[in-house]
């Protein structure tokens, strides 16, 4: 009662809004006191307020009404407290009852148990005795067998046997160290092992500093035997394409070497050692990491091209140590047991590969000697061949090659203008005499530029002058040495190529040069003939050049005349046949000029010829006697068929001009016999043509004998029937026939006219072409 009046005087009156916070404030805490949460925010806030009071009165509040709960919880469980302390009551009596039976138990069993106790003691130390005996004697046979093991190790060690040695220390390691029972066996082995291998360590990594040093030496030998072997490989197969030339269906074998390598196994053992092993497998990778950075610093030392030397006295030695690298490298690849991977050595030779092809184009780059880039081509070319045997790609080598390719022909193209340009400037115009076989030989069969398969009797004069065999040597050098750069550099079909510079060595260069030499350096017709005599001899060896480089080229002969073209030097021999016959013609219009001695108001016709054509003729069988001896037959032919083409020319144009002003059939009828000559004289040189080309070259007569066969024709009208003009007359110009017609004068004109009689019947002949001079006229 004290505590509630207390509680009522701290609680002061308040208003209705106060009375339910305090309410709800009581709620809140005894809320919190029964779900056991931190009250100190309460406790806090109480203070603050400054109502201390006020949060003590709810507490004893709460207090009470949980008094009054635990009162009721005890009268509802009063009855069931005391019925249990019964219950333990009789539970204690049981108890004593139960102790004093497990005594008894007790005792009956130790006076049973003794005996037995006493046996199984017995029976343990006799076990334990037992497994001491057995553990010694396994103790005995590991330390004899860990000493023998000691003892082969010492043997391989002093008989410098360091792997075996390195095997004998690791059974001892993996096998018998841990197992050993001799603490001070264990600690000796523990300190005398790694002893032993930093020995093993120190004697290994000098003797592989010596083969390091010695390696180098012997890798430069061994690419120098290695590729040597490779071009004398190379030799064979060269001699034994010339033995197989003639036949059609050869093919170069150059690029298509056996390529070989042993196969590796992958899963092969490494230096030796338990994989399991971590000190031997330490060891081995260490060595193998030694060993790959040793030879790459040495690999990144043969890189280096002095500058003191020119790499053409270099090259080979460079890169003969390469070869030599990687030909170790692949020995140690396939029988090292793993002492350097396949994708290390595939990298040093990425790495080889990307330093020549930089170290090629940068020479190559530098290069202005033909036979220099071929002499480094060769090599670099048996370089491939010698490492494409041991598996290495070259493709990248032969790319470069590939690339410079049309940088050396170029080079060689301008070595032989240079050679061509001596050999023309040192021609005499003069038949080259042969007075040995073997000259015959070098000079003519060589270049198959011969007309018969018969050897002439020697001393022999041949139909060319020097310069033919000099251009030919320069020609056949040059296929030779083209073939040589694109053989064994990556593809197998070049003869296209060969053929296409082939064709600019002919067509620009000895072609340009033929053209200069005749525009410049050609005096006199025997010049001249002897001149267009080359030109049909190098016609011949023109053939030659296309089969020999398709042969070296190892292609069948009738791919390569199915691709031949015309002649390449054609400019030249059309300039050389257009001199000599322009200078035919200029001897010839000297005689020509005694056509001006003609009486073109002749009473009777000449029986013999005019002079002009007699001196024309006897020149001209001159010509041919001489001429025969060293040209060609179709040469003389087209050079005579320009002549007398050019001599009807002269004939039509002399009764053309203006210095006859009228002349008579009887005049016409000595023209006739002119012209009769001189296809007589084309007729007497049927034995050295055949009869079409004979029938070719009277018809370069056709204009002036169509003309003098209109003039004399009964019937000149015909000349206006378009079939008869086609057939008979088709070499005539109307215009000229209208002005030449016009100055003829017939006899009879002349004879009607002295005595006046104009009224007297005209010339039906007369009359005629009189008849065809108006209709032309009024054609034209």
């Amino acid at each position: 009662m004290q505590s509630t009046r207390s509680r009522r005087k701290v609680a002061p009156a308040a208003a209705d809004g106060g009375d339910s916070g305090d309410k709800l404030e009581q709620l809140l805490l005894s809320s919190a006191v029964c779900n056991g949460e931190d009250l100190g925010p309460f406790v806090r806030k109480a203070f603050a307020s400054g109502r201390p009071e006020t949060l003590l009165h709810h507490l004893r509040h709460f207090s009470r009404s949980k008094e009054s709960e635990i009162e009721e919880v005890c009268k509802a469980h009063y009855q069931d407290f005391i019925l249990a302390v019964d219950d333990l009551r009789s539970l204690l009596s049981d108890v004593d009852s139960l102790k004093s039976s497990l005594s008894d138990s007790n005792s009956r069993l130790q006076s049973v148990a003794g005996p037995l106790l006493s046996s199984l003691d017995s029976l343990v130390e006799a076990q334990n005795v037992s497994k001491n005996v057995d553990f010694a004697l396994h103790s005995v046979t590991s330390c004899i067998k860990l000493m023998e093991l000691c003892s082969r190790a010492n043997h391989h060690l002093s008989n410098g046997s360091f792997y075996m040695a390195l095997k004998c220390l690791d059974s001892i390691e993996n096998e018998f160290l841990d197992k050993t029972p001799s603490s001070t066996l264990k600690k000796m082995l523990e300190r005398k092992i790694p002893e032993m291998r930093s020995h093993i360590e120190r004697k290994i990594s000098k003797e592989f500093g010596d083969w390091l040093v010695e390696i180098r030496v012997v890798s430069r030998n061994l690419g120098q035997l290695a590729i040597g072997q490779a071009s004398a490989s190379r030799q064979r197969e060269e001699d034994l394409r010339i033995k197989q030339r003639q036949a059609e269906e050869q093919s170069r074998l150059s690029l298509r070497d056996c390529v070989y390598a042993l196969e590796e196994d992958e899963d092969e053992g490494g230096l030796g050692g338990d994989e399991n092993d971590g000190y031997g497998n330490g060891l081995e990778d260490r060595f193998k990491q030694y060993y790959f950075e040793n030879r790459k610093l040495q690999l990144t030392s043969d890189f280096q091209v002095s500058s003191m030397t020119p790499f053409l006295e270099s090259h080979q030695t460079f890169f003969a140590q390469i070869a030599g690298f990687f030909i170790v490298e692949d020995r140690v690849l396939r029988t090292g047991g793993g002492l350097i991977s396949k994708m290390e050595v595939e990298n040093l030779w990425e790495t080889a590969v990307s330093k020549m092809c930089s170290v090629l184009e940068d020479q190559f780059s530098r290069m202005q000697t033909a036979n220099h880039l071929l002499l480094i081509k060769d090599y670099v070319s048996l370089l491939g061949v010698t490492l494409r045997r041991y598996g290495y790609p070259v493709d990248a080598l032969l790319d470069v090659l590939s690339k410079h390719r049309d940088k050396y022909h170029e080079l060689l193209l301008s070595d032989c203008r240079k050679q061509i340009a001596e050999a023309l400037a040192a021609d005499k115009f003069e038949q080259m005499l042969m007075k040995k076989e073997y000259e015959y030989s070098m000079n003519v069969l060589s270049f198959q530029i011969q007309t018969s398969d018969i050897i002439p009797a020697f001393p022999y004069v041949a139909p060319f002058s020097s310069t033919v065999p000099d251009c030919c040597r320069i020609v056949r050098s040059f296929i030779e040495d083209s073939v040589s750069f694109m053989s064994y550099g990556g593809q197998l079909d070049f003869y296209d190529v060969v053929k296409k510079y082939l064709d600019r060595l002919l067509s620009e260069a000895l072609d340009g040069a033929l053209l200069k030499l005749i525009s410049s350096s050609v005096h006199g017709v025997s010049q001249a003939m002897q001149v267009a005599a080359n030109m049909a001899v190098l016609e011949r060896a023109c053939d030659f050049f296309f089969r020999h480089a398709a042969q070296l080229s190892g292609i069948p002969l009738r791919m390569a005349e199915r691709g031949r073209r015309q002649f390449p030097l054609n400019k030249a021999r059309d300039a050389a046949e257009e001199m000599l016959s322009g200078m035919l013609k200029t001897k010839v219009d000297g005689f020509m000029t005694l056509i001006e001695n003609v009486n073109w108001m002749a009473d009777e016709p000449s029986q013999g010829g005019n002079e002009y054509v007699n001196e024309v003729i006897i020149y001209l069988e001159t010509l041919v006697s001489t001429a025969q001896q060293i040209l060609p037959s179709q040469v003389l032919k087209r050079v005579l068929q320009d002549v007398l083409s050019h001599i009807s020319e002269k004939i039509v144009g002399a009764l053309l001009g203006d210095s006859v002003k009228r002349f008579s059939v009887n005049a016409i009828m000595g023209i006739d016999i002119d012209i009769r000559l001189l296809e007589s004289f084309a007729d007497n040189l049927a034995p050295l043509f055949s009869e079409g080309d004979a029938n070719q070259l009277k018809n370069a007569l056709a204009e002036s004998r169509q003309l003098i066969n209109l003039l004399l024709s009964n019937h000149p009208e015909n000349f206006l029937n378009p079939v008869i003009r086609e057939r008979n007359y088709n070499a005539l110009d109307y215009r000229k026939v209208v002005t030449i017609s016009e100055k003829l004068r017939d006899p009879s004109d002349r004879l009607f006219g002295t005595f006046g009689t104009r009224g007297a019947k005209q010339n039906p002949k007369k009359k005629s072409l009189d008849a065809l001079i108006k209709r032309l006229k009024d054609v034209s």
